[in-house]
């Protein structure tokens, strides 16, 4: 879990054919296999964890998401979402067996190092080192590849780094840096979440705080104003559009009627429409791409024009409404119930308790505006974190150990498809034995789109059909299959 917990933060592809995948498949292959191989190594420690009613919620979560998979446009896709979704869970339940064990220290620490790291590869990219594991356009987002990206990671890491910083001051230099790479981000959903997080850590410390929290919360007050303000001050190799970038972004941070935020109503207002023809299940997990432009208005901004009928992103904006439209309302009432169970759980001690209430609050504001749980790296990340924190009540004398053997299974799933995935980028990149790429990550868009349009002559429709299969309503993959036929 420790060494999974860095990995994710350090894992890409090299290859920028696949701008976007190239950050995210590795890390989600890193979580699958933190799954796996935590869960099987903790099996016998699981069998004596107590199945709560948070637990049963998950579970059943899982169980609609399989289902939703099952009605799916893209199960391809589903399978995937449904993966991150099942390895979340284990790397939860294998946190919290850790925290029975009197290992959960370890574990955070652990988690606030990863953070300092990926703050720590923001920031050399932001004061301009290039190198091919960062994303150029989406710049400081360091190995996690979008400056959006770092700033979830930053606003839902720095409660853990806190809990780190006030029981050793070893600890405390790590603030400063996370703090000076959550300002250069500009994310204001970040802005927000650490806002919304620390305010719970403020009140905590007023309320439990002694003389000895009091001088280490001054000390830590006194590094974190000198990252920000070295933020703000030292020349940086960023290059906004804007002559005051970060005035512009905390004056325009409840901006709605404009930008991105009058995008993401446009695109919260169709997709609750959309979810209202498909309540029970959604249109299946990570389907909100596929389903999403046959509802959308003309011109909506989620839309890439550049490719009709496609996303710009193969997400929505939002945690929140990506679990209506893509898993039902009812599967999004439960995972609002486990946020609601473990906000309310017991913890060990007052600071592990406003940890646990800061992660969760910076997790799910963070989520309301952006993808962060959707994702592999933040996915591993914060239950790890829960996981660890959280001393739910047990309701029965039920073990753990069988539903969680279900979701490893699953994310063993995910691990195969991952790794297919990955290998099937490598062979795009360096094009070689595009045939047999495809067969190896036969959902692979891009890859059947290339070979329906220049590829063997005699296959060219069977791509062409496998890709309009996969993305039906993307125009490019109609216009490869017209006048193939169905079943030819």
């Amino acid at each position: 879990m420790q060494a999974g917990a860095i990995a994710v933060v350090l894992a890409a592809s090299l290859h920028r054919a696949f701008e976007l995948d190239r950050f995210l498949v590795p890390k989600e292959l890193v979580l699958h296999v933190t799954a796996v191989l935590a869960g099987l190594c903790a099996l016998r420690i699981l069998r004596t964890l107590v199945l709560t009613w948070i637990d049963i919620l998950l579970f059943a979560w899982l169980v609609l998401g399989v289902l939703s998979v099952v009605t799916a446009q893209n199960r391809w896709v589903g399978v995937r979402a449904l993966a991150v979704c099942a390895s979340s869970a284990v790397v939860f339940w294998v946190a919290r067996s850790l925290r029975e064990a009197g290992l959960a220290r370890p574990l955070l620490y652990a988690i606030a190092a990863a953070i300092v790291v990926a703050a720590i590869t923001s920031l050399v990219q932001a004061y301009g080192v290039r190198l091919d594991l960062f994303a150029i356009d989406r710049a400081p987002g360091g190995t996690l590849g979008n400056r959006n990206f770092i700033g979830h990671a930053m606003a839902f890491g720095l409660p853990v780094l806190l809990f780190a910083a006030l029981q050793s001051a070893r600890w405390i230099p790590g603030v400063p840096v996370v703090l000076a790479a959550l300002v250069l981000t500009r994310s204001r959903a970040a802005w927000i979440a650490c806002a919304a997080s620390m305010l719970v850590f403020v009140v905590a410390i007023v309320m439990r705080g002694d003389g000895r929290t009091w001088r280490r919360v001054a000390m830590i007050a006194l590094f974190a104003g000198g990252g920000v303000a070295a933020a703000l001050l030292v020349p940086n190799a960023l290059r906004w559009r804007s002559d005051n970038p970060y005035l512009e972004s905390v004056t325009s941070v409840a901006r709605y009627d404009e930008g991105s935020g009058r995008g993401r109503l446009v695109q919260y207002e169709q997709s609750l429409r959309m979810s209202a023809q498909f309540p029970l299940l959604g249109v299946g997990p990570g389907n909100w791409p596929v389903a999403y432009p046959a509802h959308a208005a003309r011109h909506d901004p989620s839309l890439n024009e550049s490719e009709p009928g496609t996303t710009f992103n193969p997400w929505p904006s939002s945690d929140w409404v990506a679990f209506v439209a893509e898993h039902g309302f009812a599967a999004a009432m439960l995972m609002l119930l486990v946020f609601a169970g473990l906000a309310f759980s017991p913890a060990e001690d007052w600071l592990a308790r406003a940890t646990l209430l800061g992660t969760l609050v910076a997790a799910g504001v963070a989520g309301a505006f952006d993808a962060v749980l959707l994702l592999g790296a933040p996915s591993l990340l914060v239950w790890s974190a829960i996981g660890a924190l959280c001393v739910p009540s047990t309701t029965s004398e039920r073990r753990v150990v069988l539903v969680a053997i279900v979701a490893i299974v699953i994310s063993a799933i995910g691990m195969v498809r991952s790794a297919s995935q990955l290998v099937a980028m490598e062979m795009y990149a360096k094009n070689t034995s595009l045939q047999l790429a495809s067969r190896i990550d036969p959902a692979n868009y891009r890859l059947r789109l290339r070979l329906a349009r220049g590829g063997n002559r005699k296959e060219r429709c069977g791509h062409a059909r496998a890709a309009h299969a996969l993305f039906p309503n993307a125009e490019a993959a109609r216009a490869a299959a017209r006048g193939c036929g169905k079943n030819k």
